[in-house]
Order: C-alpha cells, then structure tokens, then sequence
C-alpha cells in the first residue's frame, strides 16, 4: 500500500501574504479609522473631519490639517514598511508616536480602494494619488486642495466577501466608529473632531479645538456627566508614572461601564485595569451600576511594549501589579474625598397646579401614628406568645399610605384645564402599533406587575435610583428605566385616545424652542443656523404636520404655530404628581 506523500511546500504569493497581514491589522471599519486618526494626530493636526457610508463599509474618509506628504513620498506611501517615525529596531524603545510600523495605508489599500490628497505647507498645489495592493493605479496629479491630507477608503472588503459578511450591521460599525471617535476626542481636547454619515448636515460628533477634557466629555456623553466628574491626578517618581483622567463621583451610576484607556497617549484595552476599577466602585454603587472613567498612564517607553499586537490596541509594560496599586490608590483617595458629600432626594409638597381635592379622612395621619401601628395591621402589638422574626415584618404598609397624600389639595384654580368628557375609545387598526402592542404583551411578567401593584415606596437614593420595599424583599429600582418603560407603553396603549391639557393661553412653539436650545445639552450647533432660525423652521415644521400630531397625540396647534393642548398621558392624578415631585437635599 502507497504511503501518502506530503505535500510540497511553496512560497506564498506576495499579494496573497500582503492580504492575510491587512485582514490582521485592518478587521472592520473602525480599525482602519483608529489607524488613519493616529497618523492625523501624529501630522499635528487640530482639526479632523470623519465621514462615513454604510458603516464605513461604502466609504470612509478622513480629512485633516496635518502637516500633509511630501510629493516625493507619495510613490511610496502605501507600501509596507514605510514609515517617517521609525529607522532601527532600537528605537522602538523610545517611540512617541503612534504608527512606526508603516502597515495602516498599505493594510488598507490591500482591502479597499485607496486614495489621498495631500498638501504641505510649502507646496503650491495638492496632489492626489490612488493605490491598490500598495502600489499606484496612475501617475500623481496635482490639485487643488487645503494644507493636510485627506484620505479617502471605497468598497472595504470587497476583495474578501467572508470578512464583509461576517461584520455586524452598517449601524452596528458605524456606532464603533463613533466610539473610537469619541475616545480619541476626550484624550485630544486641543483637537476638533467632527464626525458625520455622508450627505448628512447634521454631526454625529462635533467638538471645538482647545476645549478642555471635562467641555469634550459633556459635549460627547452627556453634561449629566460631565457635572459628576472627579479629576484624577498623581505620579509615581519611582516608575516614571503619571496618572491622569477624569471619573465619575460615587453618586453618579449607569447601566453600562465606559471606560477609556490611554497608555502612552495611545488607545488601548487593560482587562486587569478594568477589574480594579470595577473593585474599586462596587464599594460606592449598587450591584449592577458602572461608572464613566477616562484614564491617561504616561510612563517611561522603555518600559513599554508596544510591538504586541497588529492592530496595537494590546500593550504590555514593566511591573504591572505595582503600577496597578498605585494606580487604585489614587483612585480611591479621590474617591473618597468625594464620598463625604452625597446627594439624596426627598418628595415634598410644592405649589403647583390644583386638583379636585383629596379626602383624607379615611387615612391615618402618619405624623401622629406610633410606632406600633406602622406595622402590618395583621399584626397586634399586645401579642406575646406569637412573635414574628423582625425580618418578616413589612414596617410600612403601602396599603396604608397612598400616593395621593403627597398630592395638592388646594382648591385655587390651574393655569391649565383637564379634558374630562367620556367618549368611546377608538380602535387603532394601524398594524405597526398592533404589533408592538403585541410584543410588549409577550413579554410581560407576571412577578414584576406582582411587585409594582403591591409596592411600597421608601425612598430614593440617587436621582436615578429609588428602594422600593415587596413583601419582606427591599428591591432598588432604576427611575430612568422604569418611566422610560412606563411611557412607551402608555403611549401604545392610548395611542389616538389620549385625553388632553388644554392651556387657557396657546403658547408659542418657536418660544419653547428657544427656551430649549438654550440648554447646555440641547445639541445645537451654529452650523445648523441660529437660535431663531432653527426654532422658526421646526415651529413651522410642526404647523404643517398639525392635523396628524391632533389625531394621534392630542396636540393640537393653531394656524400661527402655538402649542393649545398636551396629550394626558399619565392620567390626571399621576400628571399633578409628578409636578410636584423632587426637592433636593444636600448633605
């Protein structure tokens, strides 16, 4: 019997080797884009403009005010192993910048189709060359263009269907792209980032040169927290280590952990960074609840490995476990300072609007009540031969205390009229809303309405965190959440049936607006026009969709672009309520 042969070993063609290499460095969009905003950043460019298609997978773009490519280089630019930040292996040890490899362009024009324009500050003109597999398709020509480089990455993939249909949704790569966008903008604060999908005016992403870290991140995530934010500062003279960042105070939480690393100046990922941080908040913050954190560790580079992965979003350096530590000390000492101030909300009676008044003769005056008789009435306080274990006695009774006590029972006129007729409801045959009515009915729970039908409010702990007490089981509750739920779901249930606040004075929309692009959060950018202009045209926006605002949502709007009427979602008791609501206490 023939014994089987080995096979023959050959060398693989270089197109071939070129395309595994680009797919290791270049797996989906947003690593090409982390590779083209480094060399941006390491141009020296204050101002970097992002466009995007599909994802990044139609076209990705890049534009900046660099000090731009030497005509002379352009030949050469995109082929591997050409760099200007790197001439000897040795120098690896003292890098600053961050390519030096020279594979980001010649990764990429193995996958996509590659073009750049580029100018330097000496040039008279731009030039514009397109690559593929590394080298020229035409001769360079000149053209006009503003000093920098813009690079421009068509049809990503389209030479490696396997990797392009194993990548997630275009909306899906688009929001890591904004993620590495993000990341970089808060590390950059002297750079202006903008990013935007293609024949799009409006930016996903836009922040000012020479702002400061605290200015990006409440522009990027949301002033809610920019306003919790704790500066972090030290150095470690023994390691060469400085730490800096920003992080969110103890009362501030989320659903979800955002974490920004920076080692070097260059982004990248620390799962054992991570666990300390977690460690360290899980002290302050509630199981399940994250903090913001943007960390910047600047450290000897000949103590850091850069040279680890191909895409370098992967670094190891020197004595890991001790840089660490010192790392949560500083954390904690600032943590802690911190923590002797938090900030606790309470419900209190304000003037506000009026409601039919509220009898209260059949309920207790809980300020009066002893002890005992805010046990369960089941429960007599005289029983001596049949004692419960403290653990299973409920303390307050929500059956004893009602929301409606905390409600006005003025009788002075409101500014705004209630809707009270009876009419007969109307059946919405509109299929979109019935299947979403449908879902939310398949994935109800009966021991979650169990636990909201019988609750007991005790209090909130943070603005967006409140106990509520079930039975003997004292659950917390995200506010965010539930009223986020509890509106959807109201408005699909009354979706066209909502009755209506009618104001006794129609207020004009353009007024609100204003009012609302005043906001630090509001978003608005003068790009987009001024204040007036934007307000004027929304206002006259919503005039023309007037009749179809009415019909499903009780808004009505007059021909003059005024604001009459607000659908009651709520339902009267539950709308006064909530005008009522929080007092803060600081303490």
């Amino acid at each position: 019997m023939d014994q089987p042969q080995p096979p023959k070993i050959k060398k693989l063609d270089e197109t071939v080797v070129n395309r595994i290499a680009a797919g290791e460095v270049i797996q989906r969009p947003s690593n090409a884009l982390k590779e083209l905003l480094e060399n941006s950043l390491d141009a020296k460019s204050t101002s970097i403009q992002v466009t995007v298609k599909q994802g990044g997978l139609k076209l990705l773009q890049i534009q900046d005010n660099g000090t731009g490519i030497r005509k002379e280089d352009m030949e050469i630019v995109c082929e591997r192993f050409t760099t200007s930040k790197l001439t000897q292996f040795e120098d690896l040890a003292s890098i600053a910048t961050f390519g030096f490899r020279g594979e980001a362009l010649a990764s990429i024009s193995h996958v996509a189709h590659l073009t750049i324009i580029t100018k330097t500050k000496t040039s008279p003109c731009a030039y514009r060359g397109s690559y593929i597999d590394s080298k020229l398709k035409d001769p360079i020509k000149a053209c006009a263009g503003n000093q920098g480089t813009q690079i421009i990455a068509e049809d990503l993939f389209y030479n490696i269907p396997t990797r392009r249909k194993a990548l997630k949704s275009p909306s899906e790569e688009y929001h890591k792209i904004a993620e590495v966008v993000s990341r970089y903008a808060v590390h950059n604060p002297h750079v202006g980032f903008t990013l935007k999908k293609q024949n799009e005016n409006l930016a996903e992403i836009r922040t000012r040169p020479n702002s400061s870290h605290s200015e990006v991140i409440g522009n990027i995530y949301g002033n809610n927290i920019a306003r919790e934010l704790l500066a972090v500062e030290g150095t470690e003279d023994t390691f060469k280590l400085k730490v800096s960042g920003w992080v969110t105070n103890v009362n501030f939480s989320t659903k979800k952990m955002t974490f920004l690393l920076f080692i070097n100046h260059r982004l990248v990922d620390s799962l054992a960074i991570k666990r300390m941080i977690e460690q360290v908040y899980s002290l302050y913050l509630p199981k399940g609840s994250f903090p913001f954190v943007y960390l910047s560790l600047c450290m000897d580079p000949k103590n850091v490995d850069v040279n680890v992965h191909p895409t370098k979003h992967e670094v190891h350096f020197l004595h890991e476990d001790t840089i660490i530590e010192r790392v949560q000390s500083m954390l904690e000492k600032t943590l802690l300072g911190s923590n002797t101030s938090r900030v606790f909300y309470t419900q209190t009676k304000l003037p506000s609007f009026s409601t039919d008044p509220v009898s209260n003769k059949s309920k207790p005056d809980l300020d009066k009540t002893n002890d005992n008789t805010l046990l369960n009435p089941k429960i007599k306080s005289n029983s001596q031969n049949n004692v419960t274990p403290a653990y299973k006695m409920v303390r307050t009774d929500a059956l004893e205390q009602k929301l409606d006590r905390f409600l006005s029972s003025n009788g002075a006129e409101s500014n705004v009229g209630t809707n009270q007729s009876k009419y007969k409801r109307r059946d919405i045959k509109l299929s979109s809303v019935k299947d979403l009515r449908a879902e939310i009915e398949k994935a109800r729970s009966s021991q979650l309405m169990s636990v909201f039908r019988k609750l007991s409010f005790v209090g909130c702990a943070t603005p967006c965190l409140f106990l509520i007490q079930h039975d003997i089981k004292l659950y917390i509750v995200n506010l965010t959440y539930v009223l986020d739920q509890l509106s959807y779901q109201l408005l699909l249930h009354d979706f066209g049936n909502f009755g209506v606040f009618r104001f006794e004075e129609p207020i004009s929309i353009k007024e609100l607006l204003l009012l609302a692009l005043d906001l630090p959060d509001s978003g608005w950018d003068p790009a987009s026009g001024s204040k007036p202009e934007v307000a004027e045209a929304a206002a006259q926006f919503l005039a023309t969709r007037a009749d179809m605002l009415m019909d499903y949502f009780s808004l009505e709007i007059d021909a003059d672009a005024r604001l009459c009427t607000l659908p009651q979602v709520l339902g009267e008791s539950c709308s006064m309520l909530m005008l009522d609501y929080v007092h803060c206490l600081k303490f």
